[in-house]
């Protein structure tokens, strides 16, 4: 007995349920584009931190998120 295929490739498809398209990535990724253009800095400097508590790290983030550009 051999194995038959999952799809039959002759087979005549009667009817299609439903119009939507899969969505494509290029929407996205112009938009994430934009919204980096307009971010002139990150949250927070590049690199590792380690801190003793979360409360330390919370902190340091709350600093961070809250300075002034410097020109």
């Amino acid at each position: 007995m051999e194995p038959r295929p999952v799809v039959n490739v002759e087979e005549f498809i009667g009817k299609t349920v439903g119009r939507r398209v899969p969505p494509s990535g290029a929407g996205l990724q112009v938009t994430l584009n934009q919204a980096l253009k307009t971010q002139k800095r990150g949250l927070c400097p590049k690199g590792v931190y380690r801190f003793n508590s979360h409360e330390e790290a919370d902190a340091w983030m709350v600093k961070m998120m809250n300075r002034k550009k410097v020109s």
